[in-house]
């Protein structure tokens, strides 16, 4: 990853300073002081689409700001191996998943030749942090490394589907530390784990302040109603983020109280169930008025900024969830969200608070309802919503957890969380 200019990092700097505060920016320069030319790797499957790539593309610049040599690379497999990778992601949040030995076979010699790749990155690098199954089996391939390899899991792992987590525990215990989530995440392995939770960056593309007639240039852009209530959910087309739900809360709340929905989302190129689920959301909503179900390239960032923006409410009904940066995102425009009651989502939205936890269409349909019918429980709802996100979880507090974990595995001075079982 390109390195940028000294200029643009002090200018980074100074933005970041005044959406949050001088004191915060102090505080990471503080932090980061003895990890000053540490070389740090990131190692996750895809550039672009998804969390994990969202989050990394500010998180290198500003680890380089801060002075540390920081760096990020993809692995690549075939088509078997995201094949195998996407039974892991549905195994670890509970779907019983059967994955052949020719799959697995596929998926360690995958690991084996980027290993091959990146050999000298990774044996040399002070840091390696390792995002999610796909590139687990790494460490196993490097011999003679120097630093600390660090276990990012960004899934909901609080009821693994326990065949399939035996075997990616093989390939996680000998890492020197893990970091979860959310606490119910965390299992029981042989190091230290970490709890952190994701963040957004309130400077990126999809959550910097619009100017008003790009947020109203969507309406026309996609063809929505100025005129009607606007719910909108963004996220990948996945089972586990419930769009044939969502819809389905849409039809309910739609005969009693006039509005429309978008369900905006893109692929990812480790993904490969994601057609298929869309050709469901499109089979589901065909015929239902004022649906409006987007596929969005993976650089329409501040296309889905406007239409957070332009909604009403933002939804994020998923039935399993790691963290949901939409949900902050949603909140960080002043929106209330209504959510899942499930993993992270429960982490960001305050039920009756900042936005409401459901379980059911039936659930997202009455909030919705009492939402739009009350206008001053909505905008205060959204005010709350976005102070809870400045105070929480924006990249700053992310980051200074990430220089906090880093220190500690340097001094030694970690203890081990003992939760979850075997």
């Amino acid at each position: 990853m390109k390195r940028p200019s000294e200029q643009s990092l002090q200018n980074m700097v100074a933005e970041y300073q005044a959406v949050t505060s001088p004191n915060v920016m102090h505080q990471l320069e503080q932090l980061a002081a003895p990890l000053k030319g540490a070389r740090v790797l990131h190692i996750n499957s895809t550039k672009e689409g998804g969390g994990v790539a969202e989050i990394l593309h500010k998180f290198i610049p500003l680890k380089q700001a801060l002075g540390i040599e920081a760096d990020w690379e993809i692995i690549t497999g075939n088509q078997e191996f995201y094949q195998c990778t996407k039974g892991f992601h549905n195994a670890l949040q509970g779907m019983r998943q059967t994955i052949s030995d020719k799959l697995l076979q596929n998926y360690e010699q995958t690991n084996r030749e980027n290993a091959e790749k990146l050999h000298e990155k990774l044996k040399e690098a002070d840091f390696v942090f390792i995002h999610d199954p796909q590139p687990a089996p790494l460490l196993n391939y490097i011999s003679e490394r120097k630093g600390k390899w660090i276990w990012r899991c960004h899934i909901d792992v609080s009821r693994p589907y326990r065949q399939v987590w035996k075997y990616l525990r093989e390939w996680v215990t000998p890492y020197d530390a893990s970091i979860f989530s959310l606490p119910e995440f965390a299992q029981t392995l042989p190091h230290p784990q970490y709890i952190v939770a994701p963040s957004i960056d309130p400077l990126s593309d999809k959550n910097c302040p619009l100017p008003e007639r790009e947020i109203k240039n969507v309406f026309s852009q996609f063809n929505l109603d100025p005129d009607l209530p606007l719910i909108t959910q963004v996220s990948r087309y996945d089972r586990f983020k419930d769009p044939l739900g969502v819809i389905e809360a849409y039809k309910l709340a739609s005969k009693l109280t006039p509005l429309q929905l978008v369900l905006a989302g893109g692929g990812a190129s480790d993904d490969p169930e994601g057609e298929a689920i869309l050709n469901e959301v499109k089979q589901a909503s065909n015929g239902a008025p004022n649906i409006h179900v987007l596929l969005l390239p993976a650089d329409a960032n501040r296309t889905i900024n406007a239409l957070q923006r332009a909604s009403d409410i933002i939804l994020q009904k998923s039935i399993k969830e790691g963290f949901g940066l939409t949900v902050s995102e949603g909140m960080w425009k002043g929106k209330p969200v209504i959510g899942g009651d499930t993993g992270g989502i429960r982490l960001q939205v305050i039920n009756h608070y900042t936005g409401f936890l459901v379980r059911t269409p039936e659930g997202a349909a009455l909030r919705t309802r009492y939402l739009l019918h009350r206008r001053d429980k909505l905008k205060d709802m959204g005010m709350r919503a976005q102070r809870f996100v400045r105070e929480n979880f924006l990249i700053t507090r992310h980051l200074r957890e990430y220089l906090t974990l880093m220190v500690g595995l340097t001094s030694g001075d970690v203890e081990r969380i003992s939760v979850g079982s075997a």
